[in-house]
Protein backbone atom coordinates (compact mmCIF):
# COMPACT_ATOMS: atom_id res chain seq x y z
CA UNK A 1 0.00 0.00 0.00
CA UNK A 2 1.31 3.39 -1.42
CA UNK A 3 1.28 6.00 1.73
CA UNK A 4 1.37 9.83 0.99
CA UNK A 5 3.55 11.52 3.31
CA UNK A 6 2.24 15.29 4.16
CA UNK A 7 4.32 17.39 6.65
CA UNK A 8 2.89 17.62 10.32
CA UNK A 9 0.41 20.58 11.04
CA UNK A 10 1.44 22.08 13.99
CA UNK A 11 -0.53 25.51 13.95
CA UNK A 12 -4.13 25.77 13.43
CA UNK A 13 -7.00 28.47 13.46
CA UNK A 14 -10.41 28.18 14.00
CA UNK A 15 -12.20 31.64 13.17
CA UNK A 16 -15.77 32.59 14.06
CA UNK A 17 -18.00 35.93 13.13
CA UNK A 18 -16.08 36.32 10.26
CA UNK A 19 -19.78 37.49 8.77
CA UNK A 20 -21.09 38.97 12.63
CA UNK A 21 -24.49 37.85 12.60
CA UNK A 22 -23.73 34.13 11.63
CA UNK A 23 -23.93 33.18 15.37
CA UNK A 24 -22.93 29.24 15.59
CA UNK A 25 -19.35 29.99 14.62
CA UNK A 26 -19.49 33.25 17.33
CA UNK A 27 -20.59 31.77 20.37
CA UNK A 28 -18.59 28.50 19.78
CA UNK A 29 -15.66 30.95 19.51
CA UNK A 30 -16.05 32.66 22.52
CA UNK A 31 -17.04 29.31 24.21
CA UNK A 32 -13.77 27.86 23.36
CA UNK A 33 -12.13 30.53 24.60
CA UNK A 34 -13.12 30.27 27.85
CA UNK A 35 -12.22 26.73 27.76
CA UNK A 36 -8.53 27.60 26.66
CA UNK A 37 -8.60 29.63 29.87
CA UNK A 38 -9.66 26.83 32.04
CA UNK A 39 -7.20 24.21 30.93
CA UNK A 40 -4.04 23.83 32.86
CA UNK A 41 -0.62 24.65 32.18
CA UNK A 42 -0.02 21.25 31.83
CA UNK A 43 -2.39 20.20 29.92
CA UNK A 44 -1.61 23.57 27.49
CA UNK A 45 1.68 22.39 27.14
CA UNK A 46 1.00 18.43 26.23
CA UNK A 47 -1.86 20.00 23.35
CA UNK A 48 1.06 22.30 21.91
CA UNK A 49 3.45 19.27 21.27
CA UNK A 50 0.50 18.18 19.00
CA UNK A 51 -0.78 21.37 17.67
CA UNK A 52 -1.31 24.97 19.13
CA UNK A 53 -5.01 25.78 18.13
CA UNK A 54 -5.90 29.65 17.67
CA UNK A 55 -9.23 30.71 18.76
CA UNK A 56 -10.00 34.09 16.67
CA UNK A 57 -13.08 35.97 16.67
CA UNK A 58 -12.98 37.50 12.65
CA UNK A 59 -14.75 40.41 12.49
CA UNK A 60 -15.37 41.99 15.96
CA UNK A 61 -17.25 44.95 15.15
CA UNK A 62 -19.81 43.02 12.53
CA UNK A 63 -20.47 40.69 15.45
CA UNK A 64 -21.21 43.98 17.77
CA UNK A 65 -24.09 44.69 14.97
CA UNK A 66 -25.10 41.46 14.57
CA UNK A 67 -24.50 42.32 10.93
CA UNK A 68 -22.88 40.29 7.66
CA UNK A 69 -20.70 42.68 7.99
CA UNK A 70 -19.54 46.72 8.57
CA UNK A 71 -18.64 48.37 4.87
CA UNK A 72 -17.65 45.55 2.90
CA UNK A 73 -18.13 41.22 2.78
CA UNK A 74 -14.57 40.85 4.73
CA UNK A 75 -14.57 36.94 3.24
CA UNK A 76 -14.06 38.56 -0.23
CA UNK A 77 -11.03 40.61 1.36
CA UNK A 78 -8.19 38.06 1.42
CA UNK A 79 -7.00 38.42 -2.45
CA UNK A 80 -3.12 39.46 -2.62
CA UNK A 81 -4.50 42.57 -4.26
CA UNK A 82 -6.39 43.68 -1.55
CA UNK A 83 -3.68 42.55 1.27
CA UNK A 84 -1.05 44.78 -0.66
CA UNK A 85 -2.59 47.28 -2.45
CA UNK A 86 -2.31 51.02 -0.67
CA UNK A 87 -5.20 51.92 1.67
CA UNK A 88 -6.48 55.31 2.64
CA UNK A 89 -7.93 56.24 6.43
CA UNK A 90 -11.20 56.03 4.90
CA UNK A 91 -10.76 52.65 3.76
CA UNK A 92 -13.59 49.94 4.07
CA UNK A 93 -13.44 48.48 7.68
CA UNK A 94 -13.20 44.95 6.70
CA UNK A 95 -10.27 45.59 4.05
CA UNK A 96 -8.40 46.95 7.17
CA UNK A 97 -9.13 44.08 9.08
CA UNK A 98 -8.22 41.22 6.56
CA UNK A 99 -4.51 42.77 6.70
CA UNK A 100 -4.48 42.52 10.42
CA UNK A 101 -5.87 39.00 10.11
CA UNK A 102 -3.37 38.39 7.57
CA UNK A 103 -0.53 39.20 9.75
CA UNK A 104 -1.97 36.96 12.38
CA UNK A 105 -2.53 33.66 10.50
CA UNK A 106 -0.66 34.46 7.59
CA UNK A 107 1.20 35.94 5.46
CA UNK A 108 -0.71 34.01 2.58
CA UNK A 109 1.36 32.29 0.37
CA UNK A 110 4.33 32.39 2.88
CA UNK A 111 6.38 29.29 5.24
CA UNK A 112 5.18 31.45 8.09
CA UNK A 113 1.23 30.59 7.27
CA UNK A 114 -0.90 28.63 9.58
CA UNK A 115 -1.14 25.03 8.64
CA UNK A 116 -4.96 24.76 8.73
CA UNK A 117 -7.77 27.32 9.03
CA UNK A 118 -10.83 26.18 9.93
CA UNK A 119 -13.82 29.51 8.86
CA UNK A 120 -17.18 28.56 10.79
CA UNK A 121 -20.24 30.03 8.52
CA UNK A 122 -23.89 29.49 8.50
CA UNK A 123 -26.18 29.77 6.09
CA UNK A 124 -30.32 29.75 6.02
CA UNK A 125 -30.03 27.18 3.28
CA UNK A 126 -30.74 23.62 4.15
CA UNK A 127 -27.70 22.08 3.40
CA UNK A 128 -26.63 19.90 6.50
CA UNK A 129 -22.83 20.90 7.08
CA UNK A 130 -20.62 21.43 4.43
CA UNK A 131 -16.77 22.00 3.84
CA UNK A 132 -16.15 24.59 1.18
CA UNK A 133 -12.69 24.40 -0.27
CA UNK A 134 -11.09 26.08 -3.54
CA UNK A 135 -8.66 22.38 -3.87
CA UNK A 136 -10.26 18.90 -4.93
CA UNK A 137 -6.84 17.43 -4.23
CA UNK A 138 -5.66 18.83 -1.13
CA UNK A 139 -5.60 15.37 1.19
CA UNK A 140 -5.38 16.99 4.14
CA UNK A 141 -9.12 18.97 3.78
CA UNK A 142 -10.38 16.11 2.37
CA UNK A 143 -9.22 13.50 5.11
CA UNK A 144 -10.70 15.59 7.78
CA UNK A 145 -13.60 15.57 6.04
CA UNK A 146 -14.37 11.59 5.38
CA UNK A 147 -13.38 11.18 9.23
CA UNK A 148 -16.37 13.67 9.85
CA UNK A 149 -18.74 11.77 7.55
CA UNK A 150 -17.63 8.65 9.96
CA UNK A 151 -18.00 10.37 13.42
CA UNK A 152 -21.33 11.87 12.66
CA UNK A 153 -22.89 9.39 10.47
CA UNK A 154 -26.43 11.10 11.41
CA UNK A 155 -25.24 14.24 9.97
CA UNK A 156 -25.57 15.28 6.46
CA UNK A 157 -22.75 16.04 4.44
CA UNK A 158 -21.11 17.60 1.57
CA UNK A 159 -17.88 18.39 0.08
CA UNK A 160 -18.21 21.27 -1.88
CA UNK A 161 -15.09 22.37 -4.41
CA UNK A 162 -15.32 26.29 -5.46
CA UNK A 163 -13.05 26.08 -8.86
CA UNK A 164 -10.74 29.06 -9.37
CA UNK A 165 -8.94 28.13 -11.90
CA UNK A 166 -6.67 31.18 -12.89
CA UNK A 167 -8.71 33.41 -10.44
CA UNK A 168 -7.35 33.84 -7.13
CA UNK A 169 -8.96 32.43 -3.47
CA UNK A 170 -10.34 35.22 -1.94
CA UNK A 171 -11.42 34.19 1.82
CA UNK A 172 -9.84 34.04 4.76
CA UNK A 173 -9.42 30.27 4.90
CA UNK A 174 -6.96 30.67 1.61
CA UNK A 175 -4.92 32.28 4.17
CA UNK A 176 -3.89 29.17 5.69
CA UNK A 177 -1.47 26.24 3.98
CA UNK A 178 -4.90 24.12 4.09
CA UNK A 179 -8.46 25.43 4.94
CA UNK A 180 -12.24 25.40 4.51
CA UNK A 181 -14.81 26.63 5.30
CA UNK A 182 -16.96 24.98 7.63
CA UNK A 183 -20.50 25.95 6.58
CA UNK A 184 -23.63 24.79 8.19
CA UNK A 185 -27.38 25.31 8.08
CA UNK A 186 -30.36 26.07 7.98
CA UNK A 187 -30.28 28.85 10.37
CA UNK A 188 -31.55 32.26 10.42
CA UNK A 189 -28.93 35.11 10.42
CA UNK A 190 -29.14 36.63 13.75
CA UNK A 191 -30.06 33.60 15.36
CA UNK A 192 -28.61 30.66 16.68
CA UNK A 193 -30.38 27.04 17.19
CA UNK A 194 -28.87 24.84 19.48
CA UNK A 195 -28.75 21.75 16.95
CA UNK A 196 -27.17 23.78 14.39
CA UNK A 197 -24.66 24.68 16.95
CA UNK A 198 -24.19 20.98 18.66
CA UNK A 199 -23.08 19.83 15.30
CA UNK A 200 -20.39 22.70 14.51
CA UNK A 201 -19.25 22.37 17.90
CA UNK A 202 -18.68 18.19 17.25
CA UNK A 203 -17.55 19.29 13.61
CA UNK A 204 -14.12 21.30 14.95
CA UNK A 205 -13.93 18.77 18.18
CA UNK A 206 -13.46 15.97 15.87
CA UNK A 207 -11.24 18.12 13.11
CA UNK A 208 -9.39 18.87 15.85
CA UNK A 209 -8.74 15.15 16.85
CA UNK A 210 -7.78 14.13 13.29
CA UNK A 211 -5.40 16.60 13.73
CA UNK A 212 -3.54 15.33 16.99
CA UNK A 213 -3.68 12.05 14.91
CA UNK A 214 -2.27 12.93 12.28
CA UNK A 215 0.37 14.56 13.78
CA UNK A 216 0.94 11.59 16.50
CA UNK A 217 1.71 9.34 13.29
CA UNK A 218 -1.98 7.79 12.46
CA UNK A 219 -1.90 6.25 9.24
CA UNK A 220 -5.66 7.00 7.51
CA UNK A 221 -6.36 4.64 4.86
CA UNK A 222 -7.19 5.65 1.64
CA UNK A 223 -10.92 5.94 0.17
CA UNK A 224 -13.42 8.34 -1.50
CA UNK A 225 -15.07 11.36 -1.08
CA UNK A 226 -18.10 12.69 -3.31
CA UNK A 227 -16.87 15.82 -4.39
CA UNK A 228 -19.37 18.62 -5.58
CA UNK A 229 -18.00 21.14 -8.01
CA UNK A 230 -19.75 24.85 -8.41
CA UNK A 231 -20.40 25.07 -12.25
CA UNK A 232 -22.64 28.30 -12.08
CA UNK A 233 -24.75 30.73 -10.23
CA UNK A 234 -28.40 31.57 -10.96
CA UNK A 235 -29.67 34.96 -10.12
CA UNK A 236 -33.55 35.16 -9.35
CA UNK A 237 -35.90 36.39 -12.52
CA UNK A 238 -35.83 40.31 -12.48
CA UNK A 239 -37.54 43.42 -13.90
CA UNK A 240 -35.18 45.25 -17.01
CA UNK A 241 -36.12 48.41 -15.30
CA UNK A 242 -36.12 48.26 -11.83
CA UNK A 243 -33.82 44.97 -11.31
CA UNK A 244 -36.04 44.31 -8.62
CA UNK A 245 -36.56 40.44 -8.37
CA UNK A 246 -39.98 39.24 -10.06
CA UNK A 247 -40.09 35.34 -8.71
CA UNK A 248 -39.13 33.39 -5.81
CA UNK A 249 -37.61 29.70 -5.46
CA UNK A 250 -40.34 27.55 -6.74
CA UNK A 251 -41.83 25.63 -3.55
CA UNK A 252 -40.69 22.21 -5.12
CA UNK A 253 -37.20 23.62 -4.97
CA UNK A 254 -37.42 25.13 -2.00
CA UNK A 255 -35.08 23.30 0.99
CA UNK A 256 -34.33 20.63 -1.29
CA UNK A 257 -30.47 21.41 -1.71
CA UNK A 258 -28.26 18.88 -3.04
CA UNK A 259 -31.32 17.01 -4.65
CA UNK A 260 -30.87 16.69 -8.32
CA UNK A 261 -32.44 19.20 -10.45
CA UNK A 262 -33.06 18.08 -13.96
CA UNK A 263 -34.01 20.00 -17.04
CA UNK A 264 -37.34 21.37 -17.32
CA UNK A 265 -38.03 20.63 -13.33
CA UNK A 266 -39.83 23.85 -11.58
CA UNK A 267 -37.42 26.66 -10.20
CA UNK A 268 -38.89 29.91 -9.82
CA UNK A 269 -42.82 30.76 -9.37
CA UNK A 270 -43.34 34.72 -10.25
CA UNK A 271 -45.17 36.52 -7.81
CA UNK A 272 -48.13 36.07 -9.80
CA UNK A 273 -48.06 32.78 -10.06
CA UNK A 274 -46.51 31.31 -13.16
CA UNK A 275 -43.89 28.71 -12.83
CA UNK A 276 -40.65 28.92 -14.53
CA UNK A 277 -38.59 26.01 -15.41
CA UNK A 278 -35.10 25.10 -15.31
CA UNK A 279 -33.49 25.53 -18.53
CA UNK A 280 -30.16 24.01 -18.46
CA UNK A 281 -28.96 21.07 -20.59
CA UNK A 282 -27.74 18.99 -17.99
CA UNK A 283 -29.32 17.68 -14.51
CA UNK A 284 -27.03 19.30 -11.84
CA UNK A 285 -26.84 19.43 -7.85
CA UNK A 286 -28.70 23.09 -6.38
CA UNK A 287 -27.23 24.29 -3.35
CA UNK A 288 -27.50 27.63 -1.45
CA UNK A 289 -30.97 27.75 -2.44
CA UNK A 290 -32.63 30.76 -1.25
CA UNK A 291 -30.03 32.03 1.23
CA UNK A 292 -30.73 35.41 2.22
CA UNK A 293 -27.05 36.78 2.31
CA UNK A 294 -26.79 36.01 -1.84
CA UNK A 295 -30.06 38.68 -2.51
CA UNK A 296 -27.25 41.22 -2.67
CA UNK A 297 -24.92 39.20 -4.74
CA UNK A 298 -27.48 38.18 -7.58
CA UNK A 299 -27.57 34.77 -6.46
CA UNK A 300 -30.74 32.53 -6.06
CA UNK A 301 -29.17 29.37 -5.75
CA UNK A 302 -25.68 27.80 -7.53
CA UNK A 303 -25.39 24.29 -8.90
CA UNK A 304 -22.68 21.53 -9.31
CA UNK A 305 -21.68 18.62 -10.69
CA UNK A 306 -20.99 15.44 -8.42
CA UNK A 307 -17.77 13.26 -8.45
CA UNK A 308 -15.77 10.57 -6.72
CA UNK A 309 -12.39 11.57 -5.86
CA UNK A 310 -10.34 8.71 -4.81
CA UNK A 311 -7.81 9.63 -1.79
CA UNK A 312 -4.68 7.96 -1.03
CA UNK A 313 -3.29 6.76 2.34
CA UNK A 314 -1.80 9.32 4.13
CA UNK A 315 0.68 9.82 7.35
CA UNK A 316 2.76 12.39 9.04
CA UNK A 317 6.17 12.63 7.23
CA UNK A 318 9.21 11.46 9.62
CA UNK A 319 11.37 14.13 10.72
CA UNK A 320 14.50 12.42 8.46
CA UNK A 321 11.55 12.83 5.65
CA UNK A 322 11.14 16.11 6.29
CA UNK A 323 14.95 16.83 5.69
CA UNK A 324 15.54 14.96 2.81
CA UNK A 325 12.86 17.33 1.14
CA UNK A 326 14.13 19.98 2.16
CA UNK A 327 17.57 18.76 1.40
CA UNK A 328 16.00 18.06 -2.24
CA UNK A 329 14.39 21.32 -2.72
CA UNK A 330 17.85 23.13 -1.74
CA UNK A 331 19.54 21.33 -4.45
CA UNK A 332 16.87 22.19 -7.02
CA UNK A 333 17.11 25.75 -6.13
CA UNK A 334 20.70 26.44 -6.93
CA UNK A 335 20.18 24.17 -10.28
Amino acid sequence: MEVVCLPRLPRAAVCGGTHGNELSGVYLVRELLKEKQKVSEKEEEGEEKSVSVQMVLANPKAMQRCRRYVDTDLNRCFTHAILNCPLSEKAPYEMIRSRDLNALLGPKGSPEAVDLVCDLHNTTANMGLCFIAYSDCDWICLHIFRHLQMQMPDIPMRYIHFDVSNKESYSLDSVGKHGFAMEIGPQPHGVVRSNIYTAMKFGVQHMLDWVRFFNSGTIFEGGFVEVFTMVKNIDYPRDSETRNITAAIHPQLQDRDFCLLHPDDPLFQTFSGETLRYKGKEPLYPFFINECAYYEKGIALSLARKRRVILPAIRVQTERERQANEEEFASEEEE
